[in-house]
């Protein structure tokens, strides 16, 4: 892989060869730069921390016993809903970072550095894998505090966090791309949100399709988070392997085929 670096006496970029495995230990490098941004900033953390607290606590006690009869018989329900929304909701903050870093003249400084052009893109979005799992983490341990006992096992439990996981990190790429392209950071924020609250909400996260309106409905049951949410609970509450994880696997698939490639060259353009 080519990296650019830039000669400090004469200004003039100069290429450089970087192995794979070099590219692969400067990622991971990058990434460890994020953690410890995390470590000194933790209010980063507020969102996938108290996001998840509060979330379940209010949709639980609002909406439990009109939909489900009562709490416990709602959390089944609730948990991989929240679960789902707080996590998909997190990859936002991967592409406002970026934009922000970009804005502060971080990359610029890495262009100097002998190091692959692409590791701090790849080290960020593996960072924000940290924050995917505490989310994780959080949410599960909330409903467990709650009276969630998932009746699939540990083992369906940790698989359905794997794939939460995997599901953000793909959508992470998406707001990756908004980070690069947009001008500022609080417009990648205002464009993901745009996009992301749509699909989470006009979901069966929180209620069940067929209370919706029959209009609705349709677009509820081909939303991609309402297949995700449907194979963490069947992963979580019954143990199932069912399609729904299948076309989760494969938009993920789709998600990182598309916008990891532009992504990447709409990075190396603009660094």
């Amino acid at each position: 892989m080519n990296s650019t670096q830039v000669n400090a006496a004469t200004g003039r970029k100069l290429k450089n060869h970087t192995s794979f495995g070099q590219t692969v230990r400067n990622s991971l490098t990058m990434a460890y730069r994020g953690i410890l941004k995390i470590r000194r900033t933790p209010e980063q953390l507020f969102d996938v921390t108290l996001q998840p607290i509060i979330f379940t606590l209010m949709f639980t006690y609002i909406f439990g016993g009109a939909i489900s009869g009562d709490v416990i018989s709602y959390l089944p329900v609730i948990i991989p809903g929240i679960l789902v929304q707080t996590v998909i909701t997190t990859s936002i903050v991967t592409g406002v970072q970026l934009r922000e870093d970009m804005d502060k003249g971080v990359f610029d400084r890495f262009k100097s550095l002998p190091i692959a052009r692409i590791a701090p893109l790849a080290g960020a979005l593996l960072a924000d894998t940290i924050r995917y799992t505490i989310a994780t983490v959080l949410t599960f341990g909330m409903g467990y505090m709650m009276g969630y006992r998932p009746e699939g096992g540990l083992g369906y439990v940790a698989i359905a966090a794997l794939l939460v996981i995997l599901c953000s990190w793909s959508i992470s790429w998406i707001f990756a791309f908004f980070g690069v392209i947009a001008r500022t950071a609080s417009s990648v924020q205002g464009i993901s949100m745009i996009v992301l609250f749509p699909l989470t909400f006009l979901s069966n996260a929180f209620v069940p399709v067929d209370t919706m309106p029959n209009w609705l409905q349709w677009f509820v049951n081909i939303n991609p988070i309402s297949h995700l949410v449907t194979a963490v609970r069947e992963l979580t509450n019954s143990g199932i392997v069912g399609w729904d994880l299948g076309i989760s696997l494969i938009g993920a698939a789709v998600i990182v085929a598309i916008f990891a490639p532009i992504t990447v060259r709409a990075y190396m353009r603009r660094t």
